[in-house]
């Protein structure tokens, strides 16, 4: 049985990889918070995971905010990691994100294995500042497992997505723009951290769905499963695609960042959730809750 500690008590990824492995029953699962300093006292030693997923998940601008991004994100990770190899543990597996290369663009934009990180804010920066810290930690005894996930959804997922998904019960019309998005279901996440751990992974990965997402065939997608008719259009494009890569929500929502497929094959299929399956799945029973 491999023993897992969860670093962030209230992690969405974190609590939903406690589920998929707690179903399999061949791993123990704790968890542990890093908002007070007790976790230094405790020792690492009867685990042989630590998945690292605390630490500040969304994009702020504030600059008061920026060495509370950098303590958290960065110092933490380093810490623990350093903590962890001091305590015997084998593998350290860390979440960071698609946001180490910057924002998504206007133009098409694919990141391959020769595209060099290129943070645009201190989250991004935090993240790759902590990677290059915990990366020389690993050795033979030690693995260090580096995951850049793009925008991670599911049900009960926050962010972009759910107010995407809003949009998409909500209204008839929506602009029709061509961009492509690389995501990540969050079953599809918790498979591929599985079997990281079942294969003492270490090094670089980038998991992500097998297929792109165009904004607006996602919006009629999330529409169609609760039976909503909305209606895409290309008579605002003149509108919004001088403001793609300039205006914070438009770039979100109609802005290119895809992985190159290939960075993201595994020697196991993790990918168990199509699109049109994950979409289902997390729309499922959604308006009933919203109620």
């Amino acid at each position: 049985m491999k023993k897992v500690l969860i670093t962030g008590v209230n992690s969405y990824i974190g609590l939903s990889l406690e589920n998929w492995l707690t179903d399999k029953l061949e791993y123990q699962v704790d968890f542990i918070s890093f908002k007070e300093d007790s976790w230094r006292e405790k020792s690492f030693s009867e685990y042989d995971v630590i998945f690292h997923v605390a630490g500040i998940a969304h994009v702020s601008r504030d600059p008061k905010l920026e060495s509370l991004y950098y303590k958290v994100n960065r110092d933490y990770t380093i810490e623990s990691a350093k903590k962890a190899k001091s305590d015997g543990v084998k593998q350290f597996i860390f979440m960071s994100s698609i946001i180490v290369y910057g924002e998504s663009m206007a133009d098409e934009r694919i990141i391959d294995i020769n595209t060099v990180p290129k943070p645009s804010n201190f989250y991004g920066d935090s993240k790759l500042q902590a990677e290059e810290g915990i990366t020389p930690l690993g050795n033979d005894k030690f693995k260090v497992a580096i995951v850049r996930p793009p925008m991670i959804y599911g049900k009960g997922s926050k962010g972009n997505y759910p107010k995407l998904a809003k949009v998409a019960r909500m209204i008839p019309i929506f602009p029709e723009i061509n961009n492509q998005r690389s995501m990540l279901h969050i079953e599809n996440l918790c498979e591929f951290i599985r079997l990281l751990i079942d294969n003492e992974e270490s090094g670089l990965f980038f998991p992500q769905n097998e297929e792109y997402v165009q904004t607006s065939e996602l919006v009629k997608l999330i529409a169609q499963v609760h039976q909503k008719k909305i209606i895409t259009t290309k008579m605002f494009n003149k509108i919004i695609k001088p403001f793609i890569g300039k205006v914070d929500i438009i770039n979100k929502v109609f802005g290119n960042l895809v992985y190159d497929k290939s960075l993201s094959h595994y020697k196991t299929n993790y990918r168990i959730r199509s699109l049109r399956e994950s979409i289902e799945a997390t729309e499922k029973n959604q308006e009933r809750s919203l109620k």
